[in-house]
């Protein structure tokens, strides 16, 4: 897939969600921006539509921006060779999506590192609790208003 197939493919499912999905980013890097309430929806397209088949959820990670937080799905087509990267947001106060887990299992340990470190709850996760941090940690340190309130008491 070429660059202009991942344009026109990016294009393609921006008609296909209207108004739930923009296309941000520029050429190579290039991503979708998808409302999180159309998140899994799009997500299971682009892994089982066959003009698509992103089969592999290479990584998942987020990004704290202040304003809100942003969630980062970097997919790969396996029989295609492609990448493609997808973003969602949610807000400071309000900050829940929904979880990929069920469309890629591999999704676990990931949004359980993202709920410990910046506090995104992912709805209908199978098991989300801290995995890096003791279950007393109190805060999200990855968070850019977080204070460390925790020196000497065990938390770092």
């Amino acid at each position: 897939m070429s660059n202009q197939d991942i344009n026109n493919l990016l294009t393609k499912i921006q008609e296909r969600y209207l108004e739930d999905v923009k296309i941000i980013g520029e050429e190579a890097q290039a991503a979708l921006l998808v409302e999180s309430h159309r998140l899994l929806d799009a997500l299971e397209f682009l892994k089982t539509n066959e003009s698509c088949q992103f089969d592999m959820l290479r990584n998942l990670t987020a990004v704290d921006y202040l304003e809100y937080i942003e969630v980062v799905y970097h997919l790969y087509s396996l029989p295609l060779h492609q990448s493609i990267t997808v973003k969602t947001r949610c807000g400071m106060e309000d900050s829940q999506i929904p979880s990929a887990t069920v469309i890629w299992p591999s999704a676990n340990f990931q949004e359980r590192e993202i709920y410990d470190l910046l506090g995104v709850t992912f709805t209908e996760h199978p098991d989300l609790r801290r995995i890096l941090l003791r279950d007393e940690f109190d805060g999200h340190p990855l968070r850019k208003t977080y204070k460390n309130g925790n020196a000497g008491k065990g938390g770092n």
